[in-house]
């Protein structure tokens, strides 16, 4: 699995939207091996992200609960990372 895709199974609060978005974006990255798309991969792209943010969200909420949580913090819940990007602080 690439090590920049955490954990979502299992936080509290849950996963959010915004978590799970980033991680389908990550995903698709890896997996074409294009971090700057021109136009038309982009558009082909963000499809794929929306199609397999839909699969996970719905595969996280049919999964049963994990017995302890993730050892890992999603990067979204990181003030640091959370600052990098001009966001507030998380919401949970």
């Amino acid at each position: 699995m690439c090590r920049n895709i955490t954990i979502l199974r299992g936080l509290e609060p849950p996963a959010s939207t915004e978590e799970i978005s980033a991680a389908a974006t990550q995903f698709v990255r890896k997996v074409t091996g294009v971090a700057k798309p021109n136009e038309t991969t982009a558009k082909l792209m963000r499809e794929a992200e929306t199609e397999i943010a839909a699969v996970v969200a719905r595969l996280l909420g049919d999964l049963p609960p994990r017995r302890q949580e993730p050892t890992t913090v999603p990067p979204l819940r990181r003030p640091q990372v959370r600052a990098r990007m001009g966001l507030g602080p998380f919401p949970g």
